[in-house]
Protein backbone atom coordinates (compact mmCIF):
# COMPACT_ATOMS: atom_id res chain seq x y z
CA UNK A 1 0.00 0.00 0.00
CA UNK A 2 1.60 3.82 -0.86
CA UNK A 3 1.80 6.01 1.48
CA UNK A 4 -0.74 8.83 0.11
CA UNK A 5 0.41 11.54 2.91
CA UNK A 6 4.25 11.19 1.68
CA UNK A 7 2.94 11.04 -1.73
CA UNK A 8 1.16 14.16 -1.89
CA UNK A 9 4.46 15.86 0.19
CA UNK A 10 6.62 15.10 -2.72
CA UNK A 11 4.32 17.09 -5.30
CA UNK A 12 5.25 20.15 -3.22
CA UNK A 13 1.41 21.01 -3.51
CA UNK A 14 -0.40 23.39 -1.15
CA UNK A 15 -3.85 22.21 0.06
CA UNK A 16 -6.63 25.56 -0.26
CA UNK A 17 -9.23 25.86 2.88
CA UNK A 18 -11.96 23.22 3.05
CA UNK A 19 -15.18 24.72 1.90
CA UNK A 20 -18.18 25.53 4.39
CA UNK A 21 -21.35 24.57 2.86
CA UNK A 22 -23.23 27.41 1.11
CA UNK A 23 -26.25 25.10 0.90
CA UNK A 24 -28.60 22.09 2.39
CA UNK A 25 -25.70 19.46 2.09
CA UNK A 26 -23.19 18.24 3.70
CA UNK A 27 -19.36 18.28 1.60
CA UNK A 28 -18.70 14.60 3.04
CA UNK A 29 -21.00 11.46 3.89
CA UNK A 30 -19.05 8.43 5.25
CA UNK A 31 -21.47 5.11 4.55
CA UNK A 32 -19.74 2.36 5.92
CA UNK A 33 -16.11 1.94 4.14
CA UNK A 34 -17.42 4.88 1.49
CA UNK A 35 -16.74 8.00 1.95
CA UNK A 36 -18.88 9.95 -1.10
CA UNK A 37 -18.07 13.76 -1.84
CA UNK A 38 -20.35 15.88 -2.83
CA UNK A 39 -19.52 18.57 -5.90
CA UNK A 40 -16.32 20.64 -5.33
CA UNK A 41 -15.73 23.56 -7.04
CA UNK A 42 -11.85 25.03 -7.41
CA UNK A 43 -10.80 26.93 -4.39
CA UNK A 44 -7.66 28.94 -4.11
CA UNK A 45 -5.45 29.08 -1.21
CA UNK A 46 -6.95 32.37 -0.67
CA UNK A 47 -10.24 30.62 -0.41
CA UNK A 48 -11.27 32.54 -3.53
CA UNK A 49 -12.99 30.54 -6.86
CA UNK A 50 -11.42 29.87 -9.66
CA UNK A 51 -14.16 31.29 -12.33
CA UNK A 52 -14.73 31.21 -16.06
CA UNK A 53 -15.67 29.11 -18.75
CA UNK A 54 -13.34 26.31 -20.81
CA UNK A 55 -12.84 27.57 -24.14
CA UNK A 56 -14.03 31.16 -23.24
CA UNK A 57 -12.38 32.63 -20.31
CA UNK A 58 -9.96 29.64 -19.52
CA UNK A 59 -7.97 28.05 -22.11
CA UNK A 60 -7.64 24.06 -22.28
CA UNK A 61 -4.72 23.90 -20.12
CA UNK A 62 -6.66 26.30 -17.53
CA UNK A 63 -9.18 24.10 -17.58
CA UNK A 64 -6.90 21.18 -16.63
CA UNK A 65 -5.27 23.29 -14.01
CA UNK A 66 -8.52 24.27 -12.69
CA UNK A 67 -9.75 20.48 -12.51
CA UNK A 68 -6.29 20.00 -10.74
CA UNK A 69 -7.16 22.49 -8.00
CA UNK A 70 -10.71 21.04 -7.88
CA UNK A 71 -8.56 17.80 -6.56
CA UNK A 72 -6.99 19.82 -4.52
CA UNK A 73 -9.74 21.29 -2.57
CA UNK A 74 -11.37 17.87 -2.37
CA UNK A 75 -7.81 16.28 -0.69
CA UNK A 76 -8.35 18.70 1.89
CA UNK A 77 -12.52 18.11 2.77
CA UNK A 78 -10.60 14.58 3.04
CA UNK A 79 -8.27 15.46 5.39
CA UNK A 80 -10.89 17.39 7.27
CA UNK A 81 -13.37 14.67 7.23
CA UNK A 82 -11.07 11.44 8.04
CA UNK A 83 -7.93 13.08 9.43
CA UNK A 84 -5.37 11.52 6.67
CA UNK A 85 -5.12 10.47 2.98
CA UNK A 86 -3.46 7.66 3.90
CA UNK A 87 -6.97 5.90 5.22
CA UNK A 88 -8.67 6.42 1.91
CA UNK A 89 -7.93 2.58 0.42
CA UNK A 90 -8.76 3.98 -3.39
CA UNK A 91 -10.57 6.09 -5.60
CA UNK A 92 -13.99 4.33 -6.99
CA UNK A 93 -15.73 6.96 -9.12
CA UNK A 94 -15.27 10.51 -10.23
CA UNK A 95 -18.02 12.46 -11.87
CA UNK A 96 -16.43 15.90 -13.77
CA UNK A 97 -18.51 18.45 -14.89
CA UNK A 98 -17.19 21.55 -16.88
CA UNK A 99 -18.66 24.41 -17.92
CA UNK A 100 -17.25 24.89 -21.05
CA UNK A 101 -18.64 27.04 -24.24
CA UNK A 102 -21.22 25.59 -26.85
CA UNK A 103 -18.08 24.14 -29.21
CA UNK A 104 -16.10 23.00 -26.05
CA UNK A 105 -15.57 19.58 -26.43
CA UNK A 106 -12.39 18.33 -24.61
CA UNK A 107 -14.11 17.40 -21.46
CA UNK A 108 -12.03 14.18 -20.51
CA UNK A 109 -8.82 16.61 -20.95
CA UNK A 110 -9.72 18.88 -18.47
CA UNK A 111 -10.97 16.29 -15.84
CA UNK A 112 -7.37 14.29 -16.31
CA UNK A 113 -6.11 17.43 -14.08
CA UNK A 114 -7.95 15.77 -10.88
CA UNK A 115 -7.43 12.17 -12.05
CA UNK A 116 -3.67 12.73 -12.49
CA UNK A 117 -3.57 14.18 -8.96
CA UNK A 118 -5.63 11.13 -7.47
CA UNK A 119 -2.78 8.97 -9.43
CA UNK A 120 -0.36 10.61 -8.08
CA UNK A 121 -1.31 10.36 -4.53
CA UNK A 122 -2.54 6.72 -4.03
CA UNK A 123 -0.41 5.50 -6.74
CA UNK A 124 -1.99 4.37 -10.46
CA UNK A 125 -3.49 0.98 -9.44
CA UNK A 126 -5.77 2.78 -6.21
CA UNK A 127 -5.78 6.97 -7.66
CA UNK A 128 -7.49 5.58 -10.81
CA UNK A 129 -11.68 4.63 -10.35
CA UNK A 130 -14.35 4.72 -13.27
CA UNK A 131 -14.78 8.37 -14.03
CA UNK A 132 -17.54 10.08 -16.50
CA UNK A 133 -16.44 13.97 -17.48
CA UNK A 134 -19.54 16.18 -19.09
CA UNK A 135 -19.90 19.37 -20.15
CA UNK A 136 -22.84 21.53 -18.66
CA UNK A 137 -24.70 24.95 -19.96
CA UNK A 138 -23.41 26.26 -16.55
CA UNK A 139 -21.70 25.91 -12.93
CA UNK A 140 -22.55 27.57 -9.84
CA UNK A 141 -21.18 30.97 -9.26
CA UNK A 142 -19.57 30.11 -13.02
CA UNK A 143 -16.67 27.91 -12.15
CA UNK A 144 -15.00 25.88 -14.96
CA UNK A 145 -15.48 22.47 -13.25
CA UNK A 146 -17.52 21.09 -10.60
CA UNK A 147 -16.37 17.13 -9.37
CA UNK A 148 -18.22 14.66 -7.23
CA UNK A 149 -15.98 11.32 -6.36
CA UNK A 150 -16.18 8.26 -3.98
CA UNK A 151 -13.62 6.65 -2.26
CA UNK A 152 -13.26 3.28 -0.53
CA UNK A 153 -11.78 3.52 3.22
CA UNK A 154 -9.47 1.13 4.70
Amino acid sequence: MTNAEENFAALNLTLPPAPKPLGVYKPALIDGKYLYLSGHGPVQDDASLIIGRVGKDLDLDEGKLAARQVGLTMLSTIKATIGSLDKVKRVIKILGMVNGTDDFDRHPYVINGCSELFAAVWGEENGIGVRSAVGMGTLPDNIPVEIEALFELL
